[in-house]
């Protein structure tokens, strides 16, 4: 072979390196941007479904409050109706006997209701506690089983 046939070989072979270097650059690259398309999709995905869960967090925070705010003054009602049925029945009393059956009595009613009532409170906010938190929470796992799956 000749000097320029060998050259011509040399330099045709370095193209075809070059070429298959270029390709296999390209294919990683395309790659990289349809991975980043399906990374940057997910994550608009779960950024929406966050937002709604908050919405729904929020609004169902304001019905709670609201209902809890409810019970509190018909508590409050129901304790100051008492008392004052109980005022009232303090004046009619007649002895220090009936007076201090009447005030054992009443303290004794007001200490079970108050209990009742306690206990009707936490229960009612536990609940919202948990209906609050529960749209958040299913976003959450809902994520959580998407990273296992990946």
């Amino acid at each position: 072979m000749t000097k320029t046939a060998d050259k011509t070989a040399e330099i045709t072979e370095n193209a075809k390196v070059s070429t298959e270097a270029t390709d296999q650059i390209l294919a990683v690259a395309e790659k990289g941007v349809e991975q980043s398309k399906e990374a940057l999709s997910k994550l608009a995905t779960g950024a929406e479904a966050t937002q709604k869960a908050l919405e729904s967090s929020f609004e169902t925070a304001k019905t709670a409050s609201n209902e809890l705010s409810l019970k509190t003054i018909a508590a409050l009602r129901a304790n100051a109706e008492a008392s004052f049925a109980h005022l009232e029945a303090l004046v009619a009393v007649k002895s220090p006997s009936e007076f201090i059956e009447l005030q054992t009595d009443f303290l004794r009613k007001q200490v079970e209701k108050t209990v009742e009532q306690s206990k009707e409170f936490q229960a009612a906010a536990t609940k919202a506690a948990e209906d609050v938190s529960k749209p958040i929470k299913d976003v959450y796992e809902k994520a959580i089983k998407e990273l296992k799956v990946a």
